[in-house]
């Protein structure tokens, strides 16, 4: 849909309101048919077509999810859930609680007399929860976290390996001054991730300078001061790797106050994939979070009743390579 929109010069809102037949909607016709060509031109099929008729009696997934509206990644969970419930006639009921476990209790004790066919319990952060004892009796799985006592089925983002892979990315374009400016320590995604970018280093042959590991705070803000700390520091970095694309940002400003070029005299990677990400000059390479497929296969395990069986998933985190990870100062490429 974010194709068709980009091709019609319309915005993502617009496009949802014309393929599904909003004709209340202020959208002139021109408009509607400059959509309608670029849904032809693209071949894009609505995620509703070939939906099957509904049922007199419809099951029902419970989503049950501690934050929404602070993140992203939290919507594109839900539409991945959904959209896998709905091939079998399975709808999704969303609830989030802020993590209120008084509130969390009682929308459990509704889904159990509603007789929901099991719950998608979610944090938006990746990292490790303590489920609501009730919880256990509504088969379970986990989404974007996992319990201590492996008693719930789990799925998370490889974030190792993540970090690995764009690491690599970045000695295999060349750089081996490779700064890193992690998130905030207490979060697991950024702990691991920095696991991942050292990992990647000691299998180059190339050793891990503490003076190029720079604390950031998953902000702009951060990825902007930890920028100019790196650039002033004894050893210039060849690429810098932010542990997320919000940082990747700040860092964008603070590499052009200093008149340095990103993709040209300097490297840049992000981390998620965020929508920003392929806007910014140059694109920034970064590492993709599949939030969507984590979603997808929470609702698939439901579905086939594949609950009894403990399993714990991580996901890979692919890298989207753009520009910015390269470096032609010196007139090579990467």
């Amino acid at each position: 849909m974010k194709d068709v929109a980009r091709k019609a010069g319309v915005s993502q809102s617009t496009v949802s309101f014309v393929l599904n037949g909003l004709e209340d909607m202020r959208i002139s016709r021109d408009t509607r048919k400059r959509v309608m060509e670029a849904v032809e031109q693209l071949g894009y099929r609505a995620r509703g077509a070939g939906r099957p008729p509904k049922p007199t009696s419809v099951r029902v997934i419970g989503l049950m999810i501690d934050e929404i509206a602070t993140s992203p990644f939290a919507s594109i969970s839900i539409e991945g859930v959904q959209e896998q419930a709905w091939k079998s006639n399975v709808i999704v009921e969303v609830v989030m609680t802020g993590g209120d476990a008084e509130y969390e209790a009682e929308v459990l004790k509704k889904w159990a007399h509603d007789g929901v066919i099991g719950v998608i319990y979610g944090s938006i952060l990746t990292r490790e929860v303590a489920p609501p004892p009730s919880l256990a009796r509504l088969g379970s799985v986990l989404l974007n976290c996992h319990d201590r006592e492996s008693r719930f089925s789990s799925i998370v983002p490889a974030e190792r390996r993540g970090g690995e892979l764009a690491t690599q990315a970045l000695i295999e374009a060349g750089h081996r001054r490779i700064a890193f400016i992690s998130g905030e320590p207490w979060m697991e995604a950024s702990d691991q991730r920095m696991e991942g970018y050292e990992r990647a280093l000691r299998a180059a042959g190339i050793p891990v300078d503490p003076s190029l590991i720079v604390e950031g705070n998953f902000l702009p803000s951060g990825g902007r001061s930890a920028t100019l700390a790196l650039m002033s520091g004894d050893c210039r970095p060849d690429a810098i790797f932010c542990a997320n694309d919000l940082m990747a940002v700040g860092c964008y400003e603070a590499l052009k106050e200093l008149g340095e070029r990103v993709g040209e005299s300097i490297a840049v990677m992000g981390y998620d994939d965020q929508e920003i990400a392929q806007h910014l000059s140059p694109a920034l390479s970064t590492v993709l979070l599949p939030h969507r497929e984590m979603g997808q296969w929470c609702a698939a395990r439901i579905i086939e009743g594949k609950l009894d069986t403990v399993r714990h998933e991580r996901i890979k985190c692919p890298v989207v390579l753009r520009s910015s990870h390269e470096r032609r100062a010196d007139g090579a490429t990467s």
